[in-house]
């Protein structure tokens, strides 16, 4: 009887043990399998992305691509444009962009006393908020740009920051920014309302006047609304003139524009 008994537990035991080593075999397959895939290809620990690359705009002619308006009271490095210490600015061999074509995209302004572009500037002589005499003709040879404005005028004030910048990026050799303004009794803008707005915005630097419109020669006396920019060429000939906001990237393009 022992040896019976040995005999059903071994048929028992065994087969028992064997189905334990079969899924203990099956379980350490796979486990090799990974390590060896593993050690083949290794598990990367982050997630690949491709960046496309950012293509500054340049094409500063159109409204899409102008440079956005800043507030007065903004910092000053929002208003000046700061060239390269270490690469000096490359030459603009880019083509003159057409007059025409930068008036058609316009849209926060027009042209304005259109019969008068390509005629001679009439000539006059201010006394700046400093003292300073100036006579337009002496900026012959000279780009001029005269804005007419006001202090009260929201739309002048907009404009201020851009005025600021062309001011930084352009020197006076090459452009003269005559900002005149004129003197009414209600509301209040004289002599003293300029030099208070001033000291209140220190980073305007440009020539900054305050006149009587009925000293001033036709279309200059003329000025409807506010602001309005007469663009002056070299040889002292209107080339354009504006009512409404401009922005530093459509003032940049009117000074290099030609016609046609």
């Amino acid at each position: 009887m022992p040896k019976l008994h040995n005999s059903i537990w071994a048929l028992i035991v065994i087969p028992v043990i064997a189905l334990v080593l079969g899924i203990i075999m099956l379980a350490i397959v796979p486990m090799q399998q990974k390590a060896e895939q593993t050690q083949v290809e290794p598990v990367h620990q982050h997630q690949h992305v491709h960046i496309e690359p950012v293509i500054e705009d340049t094409n500063e002619t159109t409204a899409t691509n102008i440079e956005p308006a800043v507030s007065i009271n903004e910092p000053e490095q929002t208003e000046t444009l700061n060239e390269s210490p270490i690469e000096p600015a490359k030459p603009d061999i880019s083509p003159k962009p057409s007059l025409k074509n930068v008036i058609r995209s316009a849209r926060t302004w027009g042209p304005v006393f259109t019969t008068w572009y390509g005629k001679e500037a009439p000539d006059f002589t201010l006394t700046d908020i400093d003292g300073k005499v100036h006579r337009l003709g002496d900026y012959r040879g000279k780009d001029v740009m005269i804005i007419f404005w006001a202090t009260w005028c929201g739309p002048c004030r907009y404009e201020i920051p851009h005025l600021i910048a062309l001011r930084n990026r352009v020197s006076t050799d090459e452009l003269a920014m005559l900002a005149i303004s004129y003197q009414t009794p209600m509301p209040p803008e004289n002599a003293e309302v300029i030099k208070k707005f001033l000291q209140e915005n220190p980073r305007i630097n440009y020539t900054v006047f305050s006149a009587d419109a009925s000293t001033m020669a036709a279309p200059f006396d003329k000025i409807a609304s506010i602001p309005c920019s007469f663009f002056i060429d070299s040889a002292g000939k209107i080339k354009l003139a504006t009512a409404g906001l401009l922005t530093l990237g459509e003032i940049k393009a009117i000074l290099q524009a030609e016609w046609p």
